[in-house]
């Protein structure tokens, strides 16, 4: 069940505060742990504090800092992504997120304003974060310009194609400002035209109330002067007229709550608006304002000075059509010192929106698989909860120091360096790393103090197998060997090598002495491929070349647990070149018992297979091929059934899609050893030592 809801603009000025106060107040009755969080605000003011932010905490009193409501600031957002560093600006509104909803039953997430110069910039990363949220998308739009219905469902129609193409969940969409002659054509237009069907919809008409500013927006938009009426501030501005002709003609323009703009020397204009505003023959004023900088005479100020104060008398420096001009794009806004507005604005959600039924459609969303970014930021906040100890074996290696480097300052867990200690040193020195050597171990296997207890270790566990004293040395001189037996003594946790070694260098010393689990006849291994909008489990890919069918059913197993043990629902798809009972031949057949011995071993798991590729990750292709399968369309955990066609098949996707392949991760061995590809990025390596730390982490749990 989804805890959040992504609520965001299809353009500029749609009134989204008005849906956020709604749904806030109805969740409110489920539950008091309610968040609200803006990943990016448009303000760059570092003193000025975000008005959809503060509608939300003041109105409700919610239990949370302002600073925790959001990540960044507009124009710091677009500095990180003009840079190209998108990760680091994903990576911190995750991160947030998942800090807040700890502590949070239910989330309101609101979008960007989409009233910077750059609104497709704004566009484009409102998709990619809701989906890296996971959070079910609640699209609002604008009726209140002057254009066709088709037009005013158009930018509704684009920002939903656009959110399904990045397969977020979107749950509805609401239109508001609507005339109220237009509802009905409105909302049949959506029900027909926008191509997600069975989505919840609803028409919001206008309110005059709403959309129109008050007095105080009015002088903080003008950056005008109050000469009177400070208490009169919250007086709602209707419209605008300006006062040029004789006082006779210009009385008859005076509309209800409206704004009189004229020269601050027109005293008989100010004198007479006053007296027409208490006057019960005409409409009511909302304020005056005085424009070109120039103040009533004396003798009107005094006149002024001595009346009882009911319309504010603003002044500004601007002349009288600038004024006008810059008066007609000003946007009206809930605040929480308007009570009047956030009253009428929850009576028009309590009229026009079924509250119930919008909240029921967003809390039945079921979270689908982690995008790759909440992936990882889960891997490094589980790493982190309880630090392992990681030998790396390959020290030297210069991506291994930048990767030390990122696992150290993030603080993930404790590292051991393998190798000469002096050109260790040398190459943090020489690469500038600001790597603290204080916070991490570095060893040189034949100068260590345990070098005798490792050689003497080994001896007694392979003399069987002719290994006298002097050969077991030599083996422990082998940083490979040295780390495998840190791990095997339970000196650190888990060893990562392979940047500079073979897999079957990395691998044969666990297999000679860490062993499998009792459970356990093979060791397999699994990929985790982050994809562009989810993580798959492959396996294996690495380890066994052509696994029997009871072979192929352990592998299966085994990469479901380490798929659950990660977060990941395991979904297998026994891959093959036929799908169903189609096909026909030794290697399908295989594959077909592999699947009937997991069914029987763990009847709880679902499986499905003999599948081809495209059936189990294509919904459509699945549905067509294998109907009512529970794994078809929607695996998680793809099981190859031969290492040529697992190995291939993981880097063809990892080269023509750009997916981060994190692995192999081994599985099957008492402790924890991982092996890195000798082509291995530094990002490669962060992802291998967090997966380790994690499998370690496993381990320990009884």
């Amino acid at each position: 069940m989804s805890k959040s809801i992504y609520i965001t603009s299809a353009e500029a000025y749609c009134g989204k505060s008005l849906i956020s106060l709604g749904i806030t107040e109805h969740v409110l009755k489920k539950t008091r742990r309610v968040s609200v969080f803006r990943p990016i605000i448009t303000s760059n003011s570092k003193t000025k504090r975000d008005k959809n932010i503060d509608l939300l905490l003041t109105q409700f009193n919610l239990d949370q800092d302002y600073q925790d409501a959001y990540a960044f600031r507009s124009r710091e957002a677009q500095e990180l992504v003009s840079r190209g560093d998108t990760s680091q600006l994903l990576d911190k509104i995750i991160r947030m997120y998942k800090e807040l909803e700890e502590r949070s039953d239910f989330i309101i997430c609101e979008g960007t304003d989409f009233i910077s110069e750059s609104s497709n910039f704004e566009f484009g990363l409102n998709v990619e974060i809701a989906k890296n949220l996971g959070s079910p998308v609640l699209i609002v739009g604008r009726a209140d310009l002057d254009r066709s219905e088709e037009e005013v469902i158009n930018p509704l129609q684009i920002a939903l194609e656009s959110f399904v193409e990045n397969d977020c969940q979107v749950v509805g969409a609401i239109l508001n400002k609507a005339k109220p002659e237009q509802i009905e054509g409105l909302y049949k237009s959506m029900a027909t035209d926008l191509v997600i069907k069975d989505l919840f919809l609803s028409v919001i008409p206008e309110s005059k109330a709403l959309k129109s500013p008050t007095v105080k927006e009015v002088v903080d938009y003008m950056n005008a002067e109050v000469l009177y009426g400070e208490d009169q501030l919250k007086n709602s501005v209707f419209s605008y007229s300006i006062a040029a002709m004789n006082l006779e003609n210009y009385l008859n323009k005076i509309s209800d709550n409206g704004l009189i703009i004229t020269p601050g020397d027109r005293g008989e204009i100010i004198l007479g608006t006053l007296q027409a505003h208490n006057s019960i023959n005409y409409p009511r004023v909302s304020a005056i304002v005085l424009t070109t900088g120039l103040k009533p005479e004396a003798s009107i100020l005094k006149l002024l000075d001595g009346l009882p104060q009911q319309v504010p008398i603003l002044s500004v420096k601007s002349n009288t059509y600038e004024t006008a001009t810059k008066l007609s794009h000003i946007h009206s806004h809930i605040t929480p010192e308007n009570s009047n507005k956030i009253i009428e604005s929850l009576r028009f959600f309590e009229t026009y929106i079924d509250a119930e039924k919008i909240v029921e459609r967003f809390s039945q969303v079921k979270v689908r698989g982690m995008t790759p970014r909440m992936f990882q930021y889960s891997l490094t906040q589980k790493a982190k909860r309880n630090q392992k100890r990681i030998v790396l074996a390959e020290g030297e290696d210069e991506r291994i120091l930048k990767a030390t480097e990122i696992l150290v300052d993030q603080d993930i867990v404790n590292i051991t360096l393998l190798g000469n200690r002096d050109k260790i040193l040398q190459k943090i020195a020489k690469q500038g790393l600001q790597l603290d050597v204080s916070k991490i171990s570095i060893l040189d296997p034949r100068l260590s103090e345990k070098f005798e207890t490792y050689a003497s270790s080994f001896h007694e566990l392979r003399k069987h197998k002719g290994v006298n004293m002097d050969m077991a040395k030599d083996v422990m001189s082998d940083v490979s060997y040295y780390g495998t037996m840190m791990v095997y003594e339970g000196d650190v946790d888990g060893m990562v090598s392979g940047a500079v070694h073979t897999t079957q260098h990395t691998i044969r010393p666990a297999l000679q002495f860490v062993k499998t689990k009792p459970s356990f006849s093979v060791v397999s291994s699994v990929f985790f491929m982050c994809l562009d909008d989810r993580v798959l489990v492959y396996g294996d890919c690495a380890i066994n070349p052509n696994p029997n069918a009871q072979q192929l059913a352990e592998i299966a197993t085994s990469s479901a647990e380490t798929a659950l043990a990660f977060g990941i629902e395991p979904k297998i798809a026994m891959l093959s070149y036929s799908s169903g009972e189609s096909g026909k031949g030794a290697d399908v057949e295989k594959v077909r018992e592999a699947t009937h011995l997991v069914k029987a071993s763990h009847p709880h798991l679902k499986i499905e297979g003999p599948i081809q590729y495209d059936a189990a990750v294509d919904l459509e292709v699945g549905l067509k091929k294998i109907p009512g399968s529970e794994v078809a369309g929607q695996a998680t955990v793809l099981i190859f059934p031969d290492l040529n066609t697992g190995n291939n098949t993981y880097k063809a996707i990892q080269r023509e899609t750009g997916a981060i392949a994190i692995g192999p991760v081994l599985q099957g061995l008492n402790k924890p050893v991982n092996d890195l590809s000798r082509g291995c990025t530094v990002t490669d390596i962060v992802n291998t030592v967090i997966i380790t730390a994690i499998q370690a982490q496993n381990d320990s749990q009884p």
